[in-house]
């Protein structure tokens, strides 16, 4: 409770002290605010951040305590329906490990225009959510009121923690505009953070030096043996045994020390450009982070405070939720001993074990490193989180004797840390040593196979932990080639239309996203979305093979019937040769893109045309051959036709031999799309003899 108090008076003193660098206030919203209908700047803006205000401030009162606290305040404008999502706002908050880490929203108001007078409304208790996670992680939301386009928001925040591992990252950029953005930290000099810049844009700096006092209480002092230790007042007692002795102690001190302010501010931020085959786009945003390297407490000794990654996935992999988890087998082994008879080879026990998994327990969508309820009560009830299914599995597959390890990833929604933390992974995976090499497996996907893992875990790079506790990085992206090949032949009558049948078969990443397309989709309703996607065609004897069979590549065949393909001018048919197979717009718009082009897995597609012209014509012109690759083998498109009597056949391969771009290469990867795309646009002309 004392600690409570003094933090608050901190708080207090130091809020009165602070300057800002432009006069922004909550509650000092104006009609022309409220009467704008689109950004200046940028007028497809669903909301802009009008101001954001963040400061971030390090506390200390003696007895080795410290604290951090950062306060946000801000001021949103709704544009459109598609901004309500900025109506709710939600703060991350750290738990466990003896972190005590809280927030308070205050001040959240919205407003809105009413017959040309500024109503308010202000938040209730019901807009105020609290979600635990998981053991680790916690969120707490509030939803603001009376939201409307043309709506303003404003809130503030506050969270305070005793962890001062690191500081909150603060965001400069969103994927709104930002009128303008300022923070400020106030630092101590006996706390040294190393900080990193992320992102394109760099702020104005300016750094000031003070010093400042600050009076601190020592609640306890134990004394044992004749040496002093320290313990919060909540620790109180009185005991007397063999040669220890306590007492209460009360402690009062005056400390100076240096204080760094750092201010930092940015005006009109554009939004982050959420450009096609983008991972997280809030990896490349313009984002503060600060990480804790010295802290030396006054009347104290000096200590570094530099965390590895190789510490970090220690601590995870030593936890009781973690490491016991993982090495309990009593609950699986009669099944798996029964499962695994006339089983010898590495794969026929990964594929059983797998599948068992798979098929028996079933992901819960929470995500985490750390077992929730346990591994034994997640295989009782046949469900359970990211964590309980992959160490099960794991655990499943060393009792086969394979070699298998548990692998920690961050997901491309968790994005990639600039700093070794325990937050930087929020999810696990399993990988086995086989002779012919390392199988990556999540058994938390119906359509995932070996090495072909769940998009959302395509995140660059995880870390595998063996048994001894010593980790490894494994290598998350693809390398084998997804493919989609069609085969597709056709016939064009005298008027122009189009008849044909169609081959289409999809591998790997192809079809796993194929299936989980169809999944639970009737083919009435599967065969409408195909017919209006592809320019209005007619579908007849629609098949499709192996959907169940993960391992086969699926493949789809139907016929088809098309009246917009071919336009008859002046006696000449002219005709685009791919139909429906080929887009019209490059994906890449932006003239410059300062993050890489990030599709995933590498891929290839395949198309092939026989085509069948009509009697009565002949061929005036037909595309040319070509071909067009990119530097480092990173991509090849060939386009080669052939003309036999009355038909044309035409071949068509794109080829992406990398899953990431680096964005160095973007001028190249564009102008190769839109070479290719002016290709396979060319008309095939037919003229009648």
């Amino acid at each position: 409770m004392l600690f409570k108090k003094l933090l608050l008076l901190f708080l207090l003193l130091f809020l009165f002290s602070k300057t800002n660098a432009q006069d922004f206030k909550l509650g000092k919203v104006s009609v022309a605010e409220l009467q704008e209908k689109s950004h200046p700047k940028d007028p497809a803006a669903v909301a802009a951040i009008l101001y954001k205000k963040g400061v971030t401030g390090v506390g200390y009162f003696g007895n080795h305590k410290g604290f951090s606290y950062t306060e946000v305040e801000m001021r949103i404008k709704i544009y459109t329906k598609e901004g309500f999502k900025w109506a709710i706002q939600t703060v991350d908050l750290k738990k466990g490990m003896s972190i005590e880490e809280s927030v308070v929203f205050s001040d959240a108001v919205t407003y809105n225009l009413v017959d040309g007078k500024i109503e308010t409304t202000k938040l209730r208790s019901e807009g105020k959510n609290k979600e635990s996670i998981n053991k680790h992680l916690e969120i707490e939301s509030i939803n603001m009121p009376d939201v409307k386009e043309g709506s303003i928001i404003e809130f503030k925040y506050l969270v305070k923690t005793d962890d001062l591992s690191s500081l909150r990252d603060f965001h400069f950029q969103e994927n709104i505009p930002v009128n303008f953005v300022e923070y400020t930290t106030h630092l101590p000099e006996f706390c040294s953070y190393e900080t990193r810049q992320k992102g394109f844009l760099s702020p104005k700096i300016s750094v000031s030096k003070k010093t400042n006092s600050i009076k601190w209480m020592v609640e306890k002092v134990t004394v044992t043996n004749g040496r002093k230790t320290y313990q919060p007042i909540t620790l109180q007692r009185n005991s007397h045994s063999g040669r220890t002795v306590e007492r209460e102690t009360y402690s009062n001190g005056n400390t100076d020390y240096i204080e760094v302010k750092t201010n930092y501010t940015l005006e009109n931020v554009p939004a982050i450009a959420d450009d096609a085959f983008t991972n997280n786009v809030s990896n490349y945003a313009s984002v503060l982070e600060q990480k804790l390297s010295v802290i030396n407490y006054p009347s104290d000794s000096f200590k570094q405070y530099i965390p590895t990654w190789e510490s970090v996935v220690k601590t995870i992999y030593e936890s009781d939720d973690f490491k016991e988890e993982l090495n309990k087998t009593g609950y699986f082994e009669g099944d798996i001993k029964s499962l695994l008879i006339g089983l010898n080879t590495p794969n026929e026990k990964i594929d059983a074990i797998y599948d068992y998994v798979k098929t028996n327990i079933k992901w819960n969508d929470s995500y985490g490193y750390s077992c929730g309820d346990g591994v034994k009560r997640a295989y009782k009830d046949k469900t359970g989180n990211i964590a309980e299914i992959n160490l099960m599995l794991t655990a499943m597959l060393r009792y086969g004797g394979l070699e298998a390890n548990p692998v920690l990833v961050s997901t491309r929604s968790n994005g990639i840390a600039a700093f070794p933390n325990s937050m930087a992974y929020n999810y696990v995976i399993a990988a086995v040593e086989t002779p012919s090499g390392r199988v990556l497996l999540d058994a938390s996907d119906k359509f995932s196979t070996p090495n072909v893992l769940p998009f959302r875990t395509l995140n660059w790079v995880g870390c595998l932990i063996r048994k001894n506790g010593t980790s490894d990085v494994v290598d998350l992206m693809p390398k084998v080639n997804s493919s989609t090949t069609v085969m597709m032949n056709y016939t064009i009558d005298k008027k122009g239309g189009i008849a044909g049948k169609l081959r289409k078969q999809q591998t790997d990443y192809n079809a796993m996203t194929f299936r989980e397309k169809v999944d639970n989709v009737t083919e009435d309703s599967y065969l409408e979305k195909l017919e209006n996607d592809n320019r209005k065609i007619e579908v007849r004897g629609y098949s499709r093979q192996n959907e169940k069979e993960l391992k086969l590549p699926v493949m789809e065949t139907y016929s088809f019937t098309g009246s917009s393909f071919c336009e008859v001018i002046d006696g000449k048919m002219y005709v685009s040769p791919m139909l429906f197979l080929v887009g019209e717009k490059n994906p890449f718009q932006q003239e410059v893109r300062e993050y890489p082009v990030d599709y995933g897995f590498p891929f290839t597609e395949k198309n092939t045309m026989n085509i069948q012209i009509p009697d009565g014509y002949a061929i005036e012109k037909v595309p040319a051959p070509a071909v067009i690759t990119m530097q480092d083998d990173l991509g090849s498109f060939t386009f080669i036709t052939n003309v036999l009597g009355n038909q044309i056949q035409i071949s068509i391969i794109n080829q992406i031999n990398t899953a990431i771009i680096p964005s160095e290469y973007y001028s190249m990867l564009k102008n190769y799309y839109q070479g290719m795309i002016e290709k396979q646009n060319e008309k095939i002309i037919l003229i009648k003899v």
